[in-house]
């Protein structure tokens, strides 16, 4: 499933490939926020210079060039060929979608493995601010159409990784964007759509001590000892 060798270079004009699994030397270059938010952009928005990605991320382009370079070191970007020459290089992502499902790799990298997760936790909060702040001005049936929420369950691992595979399979079922269509191909009304999922084991809180008095109820708009209801003990 997985492979240390980094993928050749696509051929020029080629669209990215469809998904790139994570193995170590990879998930160790992606360890970065900056790097994960550079990737995105780049399968998001097409090929880009390091000058147009600082301006995006509020950075210098001397950042963006180094982060670039360790990208495109772990085959993640290459230089766009369809854009040779000239005062300053084009990159443009290899592939769509990053794959992180080797089980195996979060024990033998573990520091790895969780800057990368709270890298990508990252990028999601910092998406989802940006879509909270164009709500007002979005089409009325775009403000209709937001959904935002959680549950909390108690399941089993067997479980848990029985319900991300079917939100996954969910989500298959739906089209996918392609940043790269012509405008003639993409559907009318249809606009790029973030969905978010999170499968999260959560700590158990800690039970309080035995001796711990428990405080009666209070009314929540004063904030008095509420009074006892009919069948109250």
């Amino acid at each position: 499933m997985t492979s240390d060798q980094s993928p050749p270079p696509a051929e020029p004009g080629a669209r990215p490939a469809e998904t790139v699994v994570l193995d170590a030397p990879g998930l160790r270059a992606l360890t970065h926020p900056v790097r994960v938010r550079l990737l995105g952009l780049l399968r998001t928005g097409g090929p880009s210079t390091a000058t147009r990605l600082a301006d995006r991320l509020d950075l210098n382009s001397g950042a963006t060039s180094y982060h670039l370079r360790q990208l495109a070191a772990a085959g993640f970007v290459e230089e766009d060929p369809e854009r040779p020459g000239g005062r300053e290089r084009w990159w443009r992502a290899v592939h769509r979608f990053t794959r992180f499902d080797d089980p195996g790799l979060i024990e033998r990298e573990p520091s790895a493995a969780l800057a990368y997760l709270q890298s990508v936790a990252a990028v999601h909060a910092s998406q989802t601010q940006q879509a909270f702040a164009h709500l007002p001005t979005s089409p009325t049936p775009w403000r209709h159409a937001l959904s935002l929420g959680d549950v909390r369950l108690r399941l089993t691992p067997e479980e848990a990784s029985r319900l991300g595979a079917e939100l996954r399979e969910v989500l298959s079922r739906y089209p996918a964007d392609d940043p790269g269509a012509e405008q003639g191909e993409r559907r009318t009304g249809a606009e790029p759509v973030s969905v978010v999922v999170h499968v999260l084991p959560l700590p158990e809180e800690p039970a309080p001590p035995a001796d711990t008095p428990v405080r009666p109820p209070t009314d929540p708009a004063t904030g008095a000892p509420a009074e006892s209801g009919e069948g109250a003990p």
